[in-house]
């Protein structure tokens, strides 16, 4: 990016299509930082490994000098979790991270980006900030679309804030399109791990971006990262800052990927209690099916406002997302899926 780039960002505020960029440049998310509120905002694990704790503890000696620029332990343990070679796994502070190293690395000033919408906001700012147009097709077309003369095309999969997992056929055969095209593809795979859904991590003329910080609930320690193969993987490689996890980080990550039994309990849980909220809040609301650790549902049906719901929710001590933050969404909210005690909070509080 260029500094026209970002001013442009800032003095436009996203579009009147619906970007709901602030006038500081930068999209909404998820999360509270009111520590009173029981946030269902975010869509973060309520649990963390066992042994997370005494890891980041035992890494402070660690964080006294510069780590290791190679990180062997974590790229051994990220690549085993999604089935890939560990020098094609790149290192980052963070999921965020690793979507803007692949968009830089792929994406020149006026170029075309295919983008689905509703999702993840931080798509489109970090294309409007490399001075490129986005291009933006429903999330539920986007497989089918044309590739051909764009430099990018972006797929959330499961999306957000939607929840749907991309069909897997689907998937492959687009990236087959987009490779013959010369399209480099962007698969954001934050939530897959909730799923027992392969990765695509190590195919030829894609990138994928990973977040750990959703699955093991640990957002604050920022642990990331993108994986590519051929010239996308050396151009991760050559932009990645010096020292783009730290040592904490990188300690603690690779100790969450060998949770094999957390990460079943976890995905087991999920699956539980999103079919169990589903069928609850469906008696007020219109829900979405979902794949992921989230519902959106629309209020347009019921009796109440989107600004009722997150009302009374707050009042009962409870932070909802309000999800026309989303390109597209009007009368929308998004739901975390936290635990069965949190949950049934939640249900009564929405009166469902």
């Amino acid at each position: 990016m260029d500094p026209d780039t970002v001013d442009r960002l800032r003095a436009s505020g996203g579009d009147a299509a619906g970007d709901a960029i602030g006038p500081d440049g930068r999209v909404p998310h998820g999360s509270s930082d009111d520590p009173d509120l029981l946030d269902f905002s975010a869509n973060t694990n309520p649990r963390v490994p066992p042994g997370a704790g005494r890891v980041f503890e035992d890494a402070f000696a660690a964080a006294r000098s510069y780590p290791a620029d190679d990180y062997p332990a974590f790229r051994e343990a990220a690549a085993a979790f999604v089935d890939c070679a560990p020098e094609q796994v790149i290192p980052t502070a963070g999921g965020l991270e690793a979507i803007r190293l692949a968009v830089q690395t792929t994406v020149r000033a006026g170029e075309r980006v295919l983008l689905p919408y509703p999702s993840f906001g931080e798509y489109v700012r970090e294309i409007r900030l490399q001075g490129a147009t986005p291009e933006f097709v429903p999330h539920d077309e986007l497989l089918d679309a044309d590739p051909a003369g764009h430099a990018l095309a972006v797929v959330c999969n499961p999306n957000n804030p939607t929840g749907e997992v991309a069909e897997r056929g689907a998937l492959r055969a687009f990236a087959d399109r987009c490779r013959a095209a010369g399209t480099t593809l962007l698969v954001d795979e934050a939530f897959l791990g909730f799923t027992d859904e392969p990765s695509l991590a190590g195919t030829e003329g894609m990138i994928v971006a990973r977040s750990l910080t959703k699955l093991f609930g640990l957002p604050g320690i920022r642990m990331g990262y993108a994986v590519g193969t051929g010239r996308e993987r050396d151009r991760l490689a050559t932009a990645r800052r010096a020292w783009s996890m730290s040592a904490p980080a990188a300690a603690v990550g690779a100790h969450c990927y060998r949770q094999a039994e957390f990460v079943a309990e976890t995905r087991a849980r999920v699956d539980r209690e999103r079919e169990r909220l589903r069928d609850r809040l469906d008696d007020r609301f219109d829900v979405v099916p979902s794949d992921a650790p989230f519902l959106l549902f629309s209020v347009e049906e019921s009796a109440a406002t989107v600004d009722e719901v997150l009302s009374s929710a707050r009042e009962a001590g409870i932070a909802l997302r309000d999800a026309r933050t989303f390109r597209g969404l009007d009368s929308h909210i998004r739901v975390a899926v936290r635990s069965p005690a949190e949950n049934d909070q939640l249900l009564e509080a929405l009166d469902v």
